[in-house]
């Protein structure tokens, strides 16, 4: 049983955890005989780790915008791991798995296929820039690993600098240039040369800048490429999934110190690129190029497991090296679910549609936020939002037991979603969403926080 104090730790995280005592009281309330069998048959085999496996619950389906578990009730999944811009179970995707899955169905290395060579050039030429060159991979660490790897190789540097907080994967590699203690503590040595910096986030600013943002935390970054003078690539999420949404100067100033010192810009959007912000790619927010960008999640889907790593012609001088070689680099079937899901975001049109839904929902998530005391904000860009949730608006103090009751309260009613960082209702809905399910997910989130407000002792004011 872990105590309060590593309970709290282990919240500052990306995603809920599974060692609450509120988690397991929901599931003393909601899970019947049938369900429990199964998840203990679960835990009975999985090794164990926080934020998965024991698990919540058990699904026996999932179409669109909506899940459905082991005893038929429904939820409005806004959670999704971030691979469900286009819904679950697409029948687009699905006819191009099975045309692909009786015509070639594997790839085996020293051979190519169509589908993968359509792919490469349909994602450069959707790309910003002169980012033109692609290698794929099976998940999206392992395109953060080529990414790492390649500029070792470009620059003859090995140093990266990356932000705390940050998650780019969980693999060894990974986690030593993300940021997040769940993943990076307790397992030994890390890959040399990592740097750290403070993210862009205001309310965690060691700056103090407040609302008077003077993007000191850009010339951090500068301060450490000056200093340390050999560092091979910056490496970051260009917004972060929490949502962290970074000031619209931020990432010029980025690109210019990198440019300045001869210093790569690695951005990871693997679950934020393909529409979910409005634009499909984050950077185009921006209006910067980086080096390399790494895309993922929802590019196979939301069925396939399938990343992309696309770099500038400049970067392809690794001809001799393997910097990836996986046995599933071109596969098949996996790339013409990616062709069908980069179809689909063209012809439904939804990444428009994500960025005019996403300020409706704006709109209305800041309505509800004037009826609840412990709204501490509302963020957001496109289809990616957060309610932050607080004990006392006045100090801005979270509050991570709270926003963990919601979020069962609003599953309850129907609605998942996740908690990140411990007090931020984060909600990703599908790009297909329509205007009736957002207003539905609003209404859940309101009685929510209507429910455990009025169960909440009031904090105490001096």
């Amino acid at each position: 049983m872990k105590s309060n104090s590593e309970v709290a730790d282990i919240r500052r995280t990306e995603g809920d955890i599974n060692v609450t005592a509120e988690r397991r009281r929901w599931i003393s309330e909601q899970i019947a005989d049938p369900t429990r069998r199964l998840l203990e048959e679960d835990a009975r085999y999985f090794l164990h780790q926080s934020l998965s496996t024991p698990c919540l619950n058990v699904l026996k389906g999932a179409r669109g915008a909506w899940l459905e578990d082991y005893e038929g009730r429904r939820y409005l999944d806004f959670h999704g791991n971030n691979v469900h811009q286009i819904g679950y179970g697409h029948p687009s995707v699905i006819a191009a798995i099975q045309r692909q899955m009786a015509k070639l169905p594997f790839c085996p290395r020293r051979y190519t296929c169509e589908p993968a060579i359509a792919l490469a050039r349909r994602l450069c030429e959707l790309a910003p820039g002169d980012l033109d060159r692609v290698l794929f991979t099976p998940g999206g660490t392992g395109a953060i690993g080529i990414a790492l790897k390649l500029a070792r190789v470009a620059t003859g540097r090995h140093k990266f600098v990356s932000m705390w907080d940050s998650f780019h994967g969980a693999s060894l590699d990974a986690i030593s240039v993300g940021g997040e203690a769940v993943f990076r503590e307790g397992v030994g040595p890390l890959l040399p040369g990592c740097e750290h910096v403070p993210p862009p986030e205001h309310r965690k600013c060691p700056f103090r800048c407040g609302s008077a943002c003077n993007l000191a935390c850009a010339d951090y970054v500068e301060y450490v490429l000056e200093k340390e003078g050999d560092i091979a690539a910056v490496i970051a999420e260009t917004v972060r999934a929490t949502p962290c949404i970074p000031p619209p100067e931020y990432w010029k100033r980025i690109r210019a110190a990198c440019d300045r010192h001869g210093t790569l810009l690695i951005l990871d959007e693997i679950p934020m690129s393909l529409g979910r912000t409005g634009r499909m790619f984050v950077c185009e927010h921006y209006g910067i190029v980086p080096d390399m960008l790494v895309l993922g999640k929802g590019l196979g889907g939301g069925i396939f497991p399938l990343a992309a790593l696309i770099a500038r012609e400049a970067l392809n001088v690794a001809g001799e090296k393997a910097l990836g070689h996986y046995t599933h680099e071109k596969n098949p079937v996996a790339c013409a679910a990616a062709l069908a899901t980069l179809d689909i975001l063209r012809d439904e049109k939804l990444i428009e549609q994500s960025a005019r839904l996403g300020t409706w929902m704006w709109d209305r998530l800041k309505h509800v936020a004037t009826r609840h005391r412990t709204v501490g904000g509302v963020r957001g860009l496109g289809l990616l939002l957060g309610i932050e949730i607080v004990e006392d608006p006045g100090t801005g103090r979270t509050a991570p037991d709270m926003a963990e009751c919601v979020m069962y309260a609003a599953l309850r009613r129907g609605l998942s979603f996740k908690v990140t960082m411990g007090s931020i209702l984060t909600l990703t809905p599908p790009l297909t969403i329509t205007a009736e399910e957002l207003e539905m997910a609003a209404q859940i989130l309101d009685a929510s926080l209507t429910e455990i407000e009025a169960s909440a002792t009031p904090p105490s004011h001096p």
